[in-house]
């Protein structure tokens, strides 16, 4: 790897945070809720608080980029693998050549089925790290090295509208109208009958609406869902069986005439391929926080390649994740549209300097080098959960 003059990696350094807010990602918990909880239907495990893994990396100068892991819950194991796995991969090494260590990473656990989970998360993080601080070092903006920006403004939706009743769900989009929004996102999947009824009472307010079904329905389920949405003019149907059924969801986007989205759960080039080769969704959506800048590139690449748009996945990721968000949407040439999560997007600011414009109506691309945004060091502190045994440093010479 050329060095040339260019100061080298000395430093690397993992945050694992949590930031409290009066709601948590979705709305407010279940009653009683303690830790982490489920949401039934849906399957996953949430946290009443904001968990989100941070990572800076430092050169001899002082120089410093800043990356962030989609880590939901949990963040401490990615950080361990950052600090005990990745770290000690980019001591020494050149920051600007972030594609080469990119590759370095990968490989040192691929042959151990670790291109997903959270060996994935973690090298996200870093990966965007490095990204920044090669745009610091080098003056130019993330979308700049990624070759340019094909639009200045990223266009957005609203995602989820989280009220207890239809009615009130139809007000808050009325009042996300009236702040520019023209598209929102219903997290559903609650009945095919009682979804149909929520999708009609936004949709009756003049918004384009999409659902996600979070993984909740078999395939007979999502099928008449899917036909009715299509009569109904749905923006897309996200997530609507398991998510490891790749022929279930190439059955249902041959079935329903509407885009099928699929890929928060997707790591890489190679699981997309996968669902791409079967003609399996039809609006791809990979998140740059569980991919990091260069894998998401090379994905979009591939989704290109047969004309499926994307549209990035954004949700409880805070601040840095958001920044580098907004850069690879702009730096897309088939850009359906980027995910704004209102609670999640309060909260993003408190870990910057200075929170970052936009929401409803779309987000303007950062200006500055690297990802354009300031993170408050104090404020990361006062939130990580463990400080200890998260910091690599290059030996001191005699």
């Amino acid at each position: 790897m050329l060095q040339g003059s260019q100061p080298l990696v000395n430093r690397v350094e993992a945050f694992p945070l949590r930031l409290g807010h009066e709601d948590a990602y979705l709305g407010t918990p279940p009653p009683g809720a303690e830790g982490y909880f489920l949401r039934p239907p849906w399957r996953s495990l949430y946290s009443a608080r904001f968990e989100t893994l941070l990572v800076r990396v430092t050169c001899e100068d002082g120089t410093s980029g800043w990356g962030e892991a989609l880590a939901p819950v949990a963040p401490e194991v990615p950080a361990a693998i950052v600090e005990n796995l990745l770290a000690p991969a980019l001591i020494g090494a050149d920051p600007t050549a972030v594609r080469p260590l990119w590759h370095r990473m990968r490989d040192l656990m691929r042959e151990r089925g670790h291109l997903v989970g959270h060996q994935a998360d973690a090298l996200a993080a870093v990966d965007i790290a490095l990204w920044d601080l090669a745009g610091r070092l080098t003056g130019r903006s993330v979308a700049e090295m990624l070759g340019g920006a094909f639009r200045d403004t990223v266009p957005t939706y609203v995602s989820g509208l989280p009220r207890p009743t239809d009615a009130e769900r139809a007000e808050l989009a009325r009042t996300w109208a009236g702040r520019g929004a023209t598209r929102v996102k219903l997290h559903l999947g609650h009945g095919v009958e009682e979804d149909l009824a929520t999708f009609d009472a936004v949709a009756a307010t003049g918004l384009h609406v999409a659902v996600d079904a979070h993984w909740a329905y078999s395939v007979p389920e999502a099928v008449r869902l899917g036909r009715a949405l299509a009569d109904r003019g749905a923006l897309f149907l996200e997530a609507p069986l398991a998510p490891e059924d790749v022929e279930g969801h190439r059955d249902l986007a041959r079935r329903v005439d509407l885009p099928v989205a699929v890929g928060e759960t997707l790591r890489n080039r190679y699981e997309l391929a996968h669902w791409l080769d079967r003609r399996a969704l039809s609006l791809a959506q990979p998140d740059v926080g569980r991919t990091g800048v260069t894998e998401l590139m090379a994905m979009a690449e591939l989704a290109a390649a047969r004309h499926v748009p994307v549209a990035p996945h954004h949700s409880t990721g805070l601040g840095v994740v958001l920044a580098a968000g907004i850069h690879v949407s702009a730096a897309l040439a088939d850009l359906a549209f980027f995910e704004y999560q209102p609670t999640t997007c309060e909260v993003a600011g408190r870990i910057l300097t200075a929170p970052l414009p936009g929401g409803p109506a779309g987000f303007p691309l950062p200006a500055g080098p690297g990802l354009g945004v300031e993170v408050d060091l104090d404020a990361v502190l006062q939130n990580t959960t463990r400080l200890q045994n998260t910091t690599r440093t290059a030996p001191q010479e005699a």
